[in-house]
């Protein structure tokens, strides 16, 4: 893989033209910013920015009293190439707060593992209905320790408006659900992304998040997509490297809450 014309076609397709994550959400484009806005129960932030050290205060405080009318917390979601190269301590400065910091990764479909199964007594189960829904929040609560209403509201109105976009799958122990995840899919880009992989902590180190990453590439591939992207965590980088997915760079989430 071409690893820096792959960032490009990235940051062109995936970041300075990105398009709504959902039904009635927004994508602005103000200036050098890309922003993405929708109501207190969506995702709201920057997504793209091309400053430099004469415009990023500006460009900063901008965003800062847009949301804050709006009054709504939101991400300036940065890379670890943006600039200008002092962009995290401009963003740190003005009152947002960093998150974790994960990789951003990428494979080519076709070089993925797509026969991956889950260990015996675990199905795979399709998110294709609210009940889907609910099972798919309960693994991420679990997982995460962290309020999965955003997620289900989310969920619920991409399956209703938009579900050619989203792709979701639980993975169900008997009759508990053990693991989650879904993948965002990007018409008229060769993109498809992945998110939420998450597995219930007794049921962790035995190939059920590989089983649902096979899933969801051999979905990918039938829709005729030629990458993957995922924001790795830590503890999913490395599973990711030895399936063949390739470190591009490092994304970080500066909050702001107004």
């Amino acid at each position: 893989m071409d690893r820096d014309a792959v960032l490009g076609m990235f940051d062109r397709q995936m970041r300075r033209g990105t398009r709504p994550d959902g039904p009635g959400v927004r994508v602005e484009r103000v200036g050098d910013v890309v922003r993405q806005v929708g109501t207190d129960r969506d995702w709201n932030g920057v997504v793209w920015s091309d400053l430099d050290h004469d415009t990023a205060d500006k460009a900063i405080a901008a965003q800062v009293r847009h949301f804050t009318s709006l009054g709504h917390e939101f991400e300036w979601k940065l890379y670890a190439h943006d600039r200008p190269a002092d962009l995290a301590g401009r963003l740190r400065a003005a009152g947002f707060t960093p998150e974790p910091e994960e990789t951003l990764m990428v494979a080519r479909i076709q070089d993925l593992p797509t026969d991956a199964e889950p260990p015996e007594g675990v199905h795979l189960r399709p998110v294709t209905d609210p009940a889907g829904v609910d099972l798919m929040a309960d693994v991420h609560e679990q997982a995460f320790g962290t309020d999965s209403s955003r997620l289900r509201h989310q969920l619920l109105a991409q399956l209703a408006e938009g579900p050619d976009t989203i792709a979701g799958v639980v993975a169900i122990a008997g009759d508990l659900p053990v693991c989650a995840a879904r993948m965002e899919l990007h018409p008229g880009t060769p993109f498809a992304s992945l998110w939420g992989g998450g597995t219930v902590a007794p049921w962790r180190g035995r190939g059920i998040y590989r089983a649902l990453i096979a899933f969801r590439a051999r979905i990918a591939a039938e829709r005729g997509y030629r990458y993957l992207q995922v924001d790795a965590s830590d503890q999913s980088r490395p599973i990711l490297h030895r399936l063949g997915f390739v470190p591009l760079s490092t994304t970080t989430p500066y909050v702001y809450q107004p």
